[in-house]
């Protein structure tokens, strides 16, 4: 499979990304993972973001799809890619356009995760993160065994800054100004697919099956 995953924060992109790599090989990418990986590896483009991020400064989108068509190019993309909440604008979904023109990669679907603001409200404001390791755990439906003692490596285990209920209404807010415009690009390109997105394993079922 070859998807792009659309959804606001909370909407469970990374979730399914994961349960669909299982599927049939495909890769999970995001931007940050990209980023990251081109400056430990110290590539050309890598020192370039570097530069950036290190000055406190967002790496350009055209840096950014530099960094993306290596990552494209790469072995372990021959089975396929989920690209997890990218692009973000409708400036970076013409620019990923032209690129997958240019490798003649073609997308078979741009999967826009619905979940009610409501629904995500109470997922993510009951999220938790261990501060050590990065396991998430869910003060309901899915605590640490010793509350806010993380089970894997016995990290603290906090509520992030941004996940409190007036942070997330604010990246709510910006997903809806900057990223949900990009539900109508892919609709005119004929390739979304608007997927009830509540529960995880039923949207990786509708995927697949949508995507055969």
């Amino acid at each position: 499979m070859r998807l792009i995953l659309l959804g606001a924060p909370g909407a469970g992109k990374g979730t399914v990304a994961k349960l669909l790599t299982k599927v049939d090989g495909s890769v999970q990418i995001s931007t940050g993972d990209i980023l990251r990986a081109a400056v430990k590896e110290g590539t050309d483009l890598g020192k370039k973001a570097k530069a950036f991020m290190n000055a406190g400064d967002l790496v350009p989108d055209e840096l950014i799809m530099d960094i993306m068509g290596e990552r494209l190019l790469a072995d372990d993309c021959k089975a396929g890619f989920l690209l997890d909440g990218f692009p973000r604008t409708i400036p970076q979904a013409e620019a990923l356009k032209v690129l997958l023109e240019k490798l003649s990669i073609t997308l078979d679907a741009a999967v826009n995760l619905n979940v009610p603001r409501d629904v995500i409200l109470d997922r993510l404001t009951t999220r938790r993160t261990c501060t050590d390791c990065g396991a998430i755990y869910n003060v309901k439906s899915n605590p640490p065994k010793e509350e806010g003692k993380c089970d894997a490596c016995g990290g603290p285990v906090v509520q992030r800054d941004d996940e409190t209920e007036e942070a997330i209404s604010k990246r709510l807010d910006v997903f809806n100004e900057q990223t949900a415009p990009l539900v109508g690009f892919y609709e005119k390109e004929s390739l979304l697919l608007d997927i009830n997105a509540t529960s995880s394993d039923e949207v990786v079922k509708q995927i697949t099956a949508s995507t055969k």
